[in-house]
């Protein structure tokens, strides 16, 4: 949980914001202004106390949050909606046409959708020949520890599309983004179908919890079995 500055004397975000920009605010009173009355007093910390600080807050069920003292539905709602405009934002900052070169670049752009989730999903990102963005499909959502995919559904959009390229990425609910053995599997098995229609599989990245690993970059993009 971030902290309230201990030489902060004006308790009143509102104020704060209107006098120092939402950037000087920290996260307590930023949640207090969306919470409204009461929110400042003791609801935001309470929230960032339980569920472990924003990430936490965004990956809570709407049953659990409506379930603390002085939630409701109505503030329940709230959050919700403004972790979700947060998540739209990141999202809106790369469209169709952008240009992916990085891994970074590709969890910025999939990490705040997907790293809340409490299930696998598969998310395939299909490219033209100089990286840029024509479609971003789902291909399929699973359960705690997998979702079953063939390399034939992520490839079929890639014929659709006639991408020269493919990125994909997939969710660990568990929060660590350490490769399963059938994480690696699926990899090499997608890199050798992807090659014989001509498109090559640029990274498969693994997101956890505010984490991520890149096959490509870890070397493992040609499997492990």
């Amino acid at each position: 949980m971030t902290e309230l500055p201990a030489d902060r004397t004006d308790p009143r975000p509102r104020e704060r914001l209107q006098a120092l920009g939402p950037e000087a605010l920290v996260d307590e009173e930023l949640l207090a202004l969306i919470l409204g009355p009461c929110g400042a007093g003791h609801l935001a910390p309470l929230l960032l106390r339980r569920f472990g600080g924003l990430h936490g807050l965004e990956r809570a069920s709407a049953s659990e949050l409506v379930r603390i003292p002085g939630m409701g539905s109505a503030r329940t709602a709230a959050v919700r909606a403004a972790l979700q405009l947060g998540r739209r934002l990141a999202l809106s900052e790369q469209p169709r046409g952008a240009v992916l070169r990085s891994a970074d670049q590709i969890h910025r752009r999939l990490g705040p959708r997907l790293r809340h989730l409490r299930q696998e999903n598969f998310v395939g990102i299909y490219l033209d020949a100089r990286h840029r963005i024509l479609s971003e499909q789902r291909i399929a959502e699973g359960g705690l520890t997998a979702c079953a995919i063939h390399p034939r559904e992520v490839l079929e959009p890639a014929v659709r599309e006639a991408a020269a390229a493919l990125i994909v990425a997939h969710n660990h609910p568990s929060g660590d983004p350490a490769p399963s053995a059938d994480d690696l599997s699926l990899t090499r098995r997608l890199g050798i179908a992807a090659e014989a229609l001509g498109v090559r599989l640029l990274d498969h990245l693994i997101i956890g919890d505010g984490r991520y690993l890149s096959l490509a970059e870890a070397g493992l993009l040609g499997g492990g079995d």
